[in-house]
């Protein structure tokens, strides 16, 4: 079982590590999604616009469209860089976790106390981009907050699996195959940009079974204000169902890891 009290010891390393370094991200985290909107949303938007896009896009401008798509493939790509390289550094590199094991903290509590951190990472993330989109107009309703939900449940969907590759693999060189291969063409192909009907017919299934793509449709529902609570169920049930194996697969990998 997890321990609340000692998982959040665990949790406590990571936002103490972070809190020596965040002063510096802090320009980037507003810069970088002011810039993707500026050049995207209002750059090839207005020519997207200008050229019929917005009937194409269910009558949506291509800043509206892309904007929650934007926050979940930022919160994609967080999720997955903060749960790869620093994962394999906490057994690999820095021992971190083999010394939070030698107090009382178990294994469960050193993966818990580690995944919260990355949620919290994910969050803030979030936050930012949520405050970005509503400066650029790309949030027209109240239920757009639940977006950075959207993008908390898409980073631990991919989270978790990651945190299990991290553990199991010996070599970090595993990790430019795994952001080439994956990673990428999820952020690309997953609905963020463009439908995934504009997609070759044999691709789209593979679309669709990315944890990205449910998370982009579940904020883009909220950002425009007019959820189907059936599809709201089903995405969220498909990203929950992502973060219990993801969560599995990495408990045992953190076992075999660090106890043998």
């Amino acid at each position: 079982m997890i321990s609340v009290e000692t998982a959040r010891r665990a949790f406590a390393y990571w936002m103490a590590s972070y809190r020596r370094t965040w002063r510096g991200s802090v320009v980037s985290s507003f810069l970088v999604p002011f810039l993707y909107l500026a050049a995207l949303g209002i750059g090839l938007g207005a020519f997207v616009d200008a050229g019929g896009g917005t009937r194409a896009l269910g009558g949506l401008t291509y800043l509206e469209y892309i904007g929650p798509g934007l926050l979940a493939a930022t919160a994609l790509q967080t999720a997955a860089f903060e749960s790869s390289y620093p994962v394999m550094g906490g057994w690999k590199w820095f021992k971190v976790y083999f010394a939070m094991l030698a107090t009382p903290l178990g294994v469960r509590d050193v993966l818990a106390g580690h995944l919260l951190f990355v949620a919290f990472r994910v969050t803030t993330t979030c936050l930012v981009y949520l405050v970005v989109l509503t400066v650029f107009g790309a949030v027209v309703s109240p239920w757009g907050v639940l977006a950075v939900v959207a993008g908390l449940l898409t980073g631990l969907a991919v989270a978790a699996p990651t945190f299990a590759l991290a553990v199991s693999s010996d070599r970090d060189t595993v990790f430019a195959l795994y952001f080439r291969f994956a990673i990428l063409p999820m952020f690309l192909f997953s609905g963020a940009f463009f439908p995934v009907t504009e997609l070759p017919e044999a691709a789209r299934p593979v679309a669709y079974a990315t944890p990205l793509w449910h998370g982009v449709e579940l904020a883009r529902t909220f950002a425009q204000g007019v959820p189907s609570w059936g599809w709201v169920a089903a995405h969220v049930g498909y990203l929950v169902l992502w973060i219990a194996f993801g969560v599995w697969w990495a408990g045992g990998a953190f076992r075999r890891r660090l106890l043998t």
